[in-house]
């Protein structure tokens, strides 16, 4: 229960980030969702209600199963790329890269 409220809160703050305009708070959404979805992945594991993966001895049944540990590890490190290779392009993003509303006559009468 406290996993599925702890992932909702962070998708609703994620939605919320990719509504705004600037390249930085899309990336922190991108991140917040990233972590929700590695929450829901080890969720669906079973982690609090077994045991540790590997090295638990005695009845398997009781045992942890360990293919979504390798998913979430494998999306952390998917994801910490991305958010790597995006906050690359927010920084070398040239002036006029920005996402505005309006035409572009517009655009340049508010940049007199």
């Amino acid at each position: 229960m406290t996993v599925a409220i702890t992932a909702g809160l962070l998708v609703a703050g994620a939605v919320y980030l990719f509504m705004q305009k600037e390249m930085l708070r899309v990336i922190l959404g991108f991140i917040l969702l990233g972590h929700a979805g590695n929450m829901i992945l080890l969720a669906a594991g079973g982690t609090s209600r077994r045991e540790e993966p590997f090295g638990a001895p005695g009845d398997l049944s009781a045992v942890a199963d360990p293919l979504p540990q390798a998913f979430v590890l494998t999306a952390i490190v998917i994801a910490f790329s991305i958010t790597i290779f995006m906050l690359v392009l927010a920084v070398t993003g040239r002036e006029g890269d920005d996402a505005t509303d309006g035409s572009p006559e517009e655009r340049t009468e508010d940049a007199r």
